[in-house]
């Protein structure tokens, strides 16, 4: 391999733990809107687990947790679990995404788990549910692809 080849991703190979990922999430949005995307709290092969305290500014009328809120951290969580695998390669983009509302989201704590479906050289897919006290009752469901460049 010479020093311009990238090895392949894997699905079984982290590149990034939680702390190197979080620094590069940190690093590469600005400081305020840092807090709307969420916090990493796992990292494992195929699977990183964020947290979201949505704060005022994620309020809708009924006092809910609005869907712009939900899809941009669903989108966070599943770049996250991409770069955890191929690394901080900042340029990877959404190209894709799909999300479905299951039930009204509290303005409480919100877990994602992001699970890779796929990961390619160019493209991965990526799975989020979305919960709020019990995994079996998730608030949404997100379905989000990325070009890696």
């Amino acid at each position: 391999m010479t020093a311009t080849q990238h090895s392949a991703p894997s699905e079984k190979t982290l590149r990034l733990d939680a702390r190197a990922l979080s620094a590069f999430l940190d690093s590469a949005f600005p400081a305020a809107a840092r807090p709307a995307f969420g916090d990493v709290v796992s990292v494992a092969p195929r699977h990183v687990r964020m947290v979201l305290n949505p704060g005022p500014e994620s309020i809708r009328p009924g006092n809910i947790v609005s869907g712009p809120t939900l899809m941009g951290f669903a989108d966070v969580a599943a770049y996250a679990v991409v770069l955890a695998h191929i690394g901080p390669v900042g340029m990877t983009v959404t190209n894709t995404l799909a999300i479905t509302f299951l039930r009204a989201c509290r303005l409480e704590r919100v877990t994602a788990d992001a699970r890779l479906l796929k990961l390619g050289r160019r493209l991965a897919t990526v799975e989020v549910r979305m919960w709020q006290e019990a995994e079996d009752h998730p608030v949404a469901h997100a379905t989000i692809g990325y070009a890696i460049p």
